[in-house]
């Protein structure tokens, strides 16, 4: 077997571990497909399936063995923890244990020098965190009084503890074991249990419970995360962060090295699309993912998703494209570590956002490139924060005007500074090391530092003050009648339904 993967792996340019993994992406097409055959009936087979499946993932394919009995000991660790402590502090105690474990296996990353062309067991460890210590707190909320808990807590509490082979079957849910999509215990069990697909009702008439087009929508997905990948192997040797650190990127003029940079960008991203498309296709056949039916009456599969590429490459700001970046982290951090983090009866703060972007720096790893992305991407989304109280209502059309040269012009220029900032404060997350991420930076003229550093100084020294006046003289002389309805010549047609329908076609 590893004789192919070598061959492939020459062949593509790739690395035999980055082939492998691939090809177990790939291969859970085609079990996805089986796996959703074993009937509702036998919830066991289904939970040994799973099993099953990693197991063959693991060892004899991804030569694992250490890395699959770490992985098991977490599981069997948590399983332990959440059902003899019952105390408040148990998700605390359960998040220490796993968060500790894989921040062990990060430094021995760090310590061997291992890059990303390495597979080992710190990606799945990674989906795993978030699944344990998700698992936890659910526990946790059911054990909890109703009326204490927010909608999210309620949908996913936990109130009978699962044996031990449906807790192994959860955490080894063979379509999101190596990379995601993670899933909470609520969603697998209805998965398991068919019951996802009886909470919403088809206007058509159905065969079997299970709706029809799982796999248009699988197998579409399949291709689109095809085509990111032949991407990045034909591309992204030539166009990666990395070449920013090359003697002849400095010798470009800083505009040309400001627009490569971009492109870099996209094609560093299209990793990742790749990865998280294909995991969410084989998802999507064992059935997860099921939203329900659109208005003519077609099945929905849009609950596995991690991503949404073109919120990410056209994004109206910097909220909504973090928002549809690895959606499902941003779930777990938010549910799991920003709330929980925020004193009962207030409102989080500063405090929670601290311990929230500490707490992403942490999981992904060590390296100092990490933390630098994630405090500078701390004060983009403050920055931000403030343009949408403080500038937007400014520029948005008046009662009766659908769109105005001012807000398509804020629009566009949400646009560009949001994917610009995104290229600008992800180099050090590819470059990893403190000394190469300033290189980079200084290479692209600090554009971002200057950006969002000009932003900072503007709203602390006066700005957010006299914008809060420009909004109030605004109100006021459109109440005393003295801004007129009639549309003046700079109105345009507005831009946002040739955006969604371009997002409708795209999709």
């Amino acid at each position: 077997m590893d004789a192919l993967f070598s061959a492939l792996a020459n062949a593509l340019g790739a690395s035999v571990d980055q082939i492998k993994l691939i090809s177990c992406l790939l291969i859970a097409y085609p079990l996805g497909s089986l796996f959703i055959r074993i009937p509702s009936s036998q919830p066991g087979l289904k939970h040994a399936f799973n099993i099953f499946i990693s197991v063959c993932f693991f060892i004899p394919v991804l030569h694992l063995e250490w890395g699959f009995l770490q992985f098991l000991g977490s599981v069997l660790g948590t399983y332990v923890i959440a059902a003899n402590f019952r105390g408040s502090n148990m998700p605390w105690i359960v998040f220490t244990f796993v968060m500790g474990h894989l921040t062990i296996n990060h430094l021995i990353r760090v310590v061997y020098g291992l890059g990303y062309e390495t597979v080992e067991i710190t990606g799945a460890q990674m989906v795993l965190t978030m699944k344990l210590t998700t698992f936890a707190w659910n526990v946790y909320d059911g054990r909890r009084p109703q009326e204490d808990l927010d909608k999210w807590q309620l949908e996913k509490r936990v109130t009978k503890y699962p044996t031990l082979l449906e807790f192994l079957g959860y955490s080894f849910y063979f379509p999101g074991v190596l990379v995601g999509p993670y899933l909470d215990y609520a969603s697998y069990t209805s998965l398991i249990d068919e019951s996802l697909f009886k909470s919403v009702q088809s206007t058509t008439p159905m065969r079997r419970a299970v709706p029809d087009g799982r796999k248009r929508v699988a197998y579409h997905k399949m291709l689109i995360g095809l085509v990111f990948l032949g991407l990045f192997v034909a591309l992204g040797p030539s166009y990666n962060f990395a070449i920013a650190l090359t003697p002849q990127f400095a010798e470009q003029n800083l505009f040309h090295r400001i627009i490569v940079f971009q492109f870099c960008g996209f094609i560093e991203r299209s990793k990742y699309y790749a990865v998280w498309t294909l995991t969410e296709g084989a998802s999507i056949l064992t059935g997860l993912g099921f939203t329900g039916f659109g208005p003519s009456g077609e099945s929905l599969w849009e609950g596995a998703a991690n991503i949404k590429i073109l919120e990410i490459e056209l994004p109206s700001n910097f909220k909504v494209l973090l928002d549809s970046w690895n959606i499902n982290t941003n779930i777990w951090l938010r549910e799991c570590v920003y709330k929980r983090v925020t004193p009962k009866g207030k409102k989080p703060g500063f405090r929670s956002t601290l311990i929230t972007f500490a707490t992403s720096a942490f999981w992904h790893g060590l390296a100092a490139g990490y933390y630098i992305t994630f405090i500078l991407g701390g004060f983009i989304t403050y920055v931000g924060r403030k343009c949408r109280t403080g500038l937007r209502p400014l520029v948005m059309p008046p009662p009766g005007v659908q769109s105005t040269w001012a807000k398509c012009s804020y629009d566009l220029l949400g646009t560009l500074l949001s994917i610009m900032l995104l290229n600008f404060a992800s180099a050090p997350f590819m470059v990893l090391t403190y000394v190469d991420s300033m290189k980079a930076w200084s290479r692209l003229g600090w554009y971002g530092c200057w950006i969002v550093g000009s932003g900072v100084i503007f709203f602390n020294a006066g700005g957010s003050e006299y914008l809060q006046s420009l909004q109030k003289k605004q109100a006021s002389s459109t109440t005393d009648g003295k801004k007129t309805q009639t549309p003046s010549p700079y109105v345009v047609a507005p831009l946002e339904p040739a955006v969604e329908e371009l997002k409708k076609r795209m999709n």
